[in-house]
């Protein structure tokens, strides 16, 4: 039951909120396509529920001739890939609203484990080998903001500890999922974004 309707929250709300963020999802596709060469969107093949794997959706903020397509390489604090559009839009995570379509779908969810791209790193080392029960967070859709997110969990994991600590928050999402945890996650997320994002 509590799936059926966390299924029904993520149609709903990403449905609305496509149609209410077109005029702002339209700016920035102008503002990307007058600052840099390349397309509008970035995709790439990441990581979803029980292990199949599918393309996300995002708006470009990088380079096309400098970007990694295979997602390997974890942004930093003022990556010379990022466009002066694409740090605008990273800083106010506004590169992730295309991932809208992606909840829509059923892709993803709104709230989940964030999606990992295929052959991620964490402190030079495989997420698989790092923590073994690493594939368990695909048991569920991968989220467009997570626990781990919520609790400031995020940019580069160039430590192991840090990485670690973002899929126990994970594996723990999962055990003790329901639609109540959802909404507080959403609402800390939306209250994270309003008091300034942290994307780079």
């Amino acid at each position: 039951m509590q799936l059926a309707a966390k299924r029904a929250i993520d149609i709903g709300v990403s449905l609305s909120a496509l149609i209410m963020l077109l005029p702002v999802m339209l700016a920035v596709a102008l503002a990307i396509r007058l600052d840099s060469e390349g397309s509008i969107l970035f995709t790439q093949m990441r990581w979803g529920k029980d292990g199949r794997r599918f393309r996300v959706y995002k708006f470009r903020s990088m380079r096309t001739d400098l970007g990694d397509q295979r997602g390997i390489a974890q942004t930093v604090r003022n990556d010379p890939r990022v466009t002066r559009v694409g740090a605008l839009i990273r800083k106010a995570n506004v590169d992730e609203l295309p991932q809208l379509l992606n909840v829509l779908k059923g892709d993803m969810s709104l709230v989940g484990p964030r999606c990992h791209a295929i052959d991620m790193l964490a402190a030079g080392i495989p997420y698989e080998d790092l923590v073994p029960d690493y594939h368990r967070r695909h048991s569920m859709r991968p989220g467009m903001t997570g626990l781990a997110q919520m609790r400031g969990l995020r940019g580069p994991t160039d430590r192991a500890g840090k990485a670690r600590a973002r899929i126990a928050c994970d594996l723990h999402y999962i055990d003790n999922f329901s639609i109540f945890l959802d909404l507080r996650i959403m609402f800390g997320t939306l209250l994270a974004e309003f008091r300034g994002g942290e994307g780079f």
